[in-house]
């Protein structure tokens, strides 16, 4: 493996994100080529981002699910988010000689909690999930409510509840280091199918998400952003900002590398679960004016179904 470096955020939006944040925000790397995106300089899919001495990595499951590695370096404690397998997380946490002190879920679905049982007899960790639907989380130990402020090592982590695409969801929202796991709520230029919630549900969970600074940054359970962006450009294909995240997402996946983390500032612009306000959406959509944005949302969710 080549010799990790520290790499330069070049962009704006990574300048503003420094000024913003008294701790400034260091991704540390693994290989030589790069990409700039969302204000981050990606180059490998085996990235570490460091944010407030709270490093994350992305973990490749299943097909298109990613779960993540968190370990705060200052009490060395690690977690996984969403393990859809145990296998993958095992590997990473081999590689970086750790091992596993917590395991979070945001919701009940196999593809987000199937490594819980053979993640917690490996290393004896403890999982943690929503108390509005621990009885449907597997081995459940830790459960949280909302607006629920719960210590990952020296992290604060605030519980929000999410629900909509299942009725239980949750995100977990580490405010110090201006990130936020969105499972199956929020992805890039997406959201999550309505299985158990309402339209008013997930808008409302959205727009509980929309609300977060704008430079936190957005870790969702999916690499789903291409047919996302293919979507998108449907309803809202004037969009600048959307056709230059297009192309960047082309790009990225034409190299085989995720297109996570966003940030909140960038989904506003440019998705279209977070747009009902947009006239051209409305327009595309044949949805009138004067309905509400509940109504303009429940539209784009349905055109997504039938795509």
């Amino acid at each position: 493996m080549a010799m990790a470096m520290v790499s330069h955020l070049s962009l704006s939006s990574a300048a503003a994100l420094r000024r913003q944040c008294p701790h400034a925000l260091r991704t540390v790397w693994h290989r030589s080529s790069s990409q700039h995106w969302g204000g981050v300089k990606r180059q490998s899919s085996s990235a570490t981002i460091t944010q407030a001495a709270l490093q994350i990595d992305l973990v490749p499951c299943l097909v298109d699910n990613y779960a993540y590695l968190l370990h705060d370096t200052a009490s060395g404690t690690t977690g996984i988010v969403d393990p859809s397998a145990s296998g993958p997380v095992i590997k990473a946490l081999k590689e970086k000689g750790l091992t596993l002190d917590y395991i979070l879920n945001t919701h009940h679905h196999w593809d987000h909690t199937g490594g819980n049982a053979d993640l917690k007899k490996e290393y004896n960790a403890k999982v943690v999930g929503p108390r509005a639907d621990q009885e449907r989380i597997p081995g459940i130990d830790i459960a949280l409510r909302d607006g629920e402020t719960w210590m990952f090592g020296e992290q604060p982590m605030r519980v929000l509840d999410t629900p909509g695409h299942t009725r239980g969801h949750v995100s977990f929202y580490f405010e110090k280091n201006k990130s936020v796991f969105t499972g199956d709520t929020l992805f890039s230029i997406g959201c999550g199918r309505l299985f158990e919630g309402s339209p008013e549900q997930m808008w409302i969970s959205l727009s509980k998400l929309a609300a977060l600074p704008d430079d936190t940054l957005v870790y969702c359970g999916h690499e789903y952003t291409m047919s996302n962006a293919k979507f998108a450009l449907t309803v809202e294909p004037q969009n600048g900002a959307l056709q230059s995240r297009a192309q960047q997402v082309k790009e990225l996946r034409q190299k085989g590398l995720p297109t996570i983390p966003t940030t909140m500032r960038e989904e506003k612009e440019f998705n279209p679960f977070l747009r009902p306000f947009s006239a051209e959406l409305r327009k595309s959509l044949k949805v009138a004016t004067t309905a509400s944005d509940i109504d303009a949302f429940a539209a784009v969710r349905a055109a997504k179904d039938r795509a």
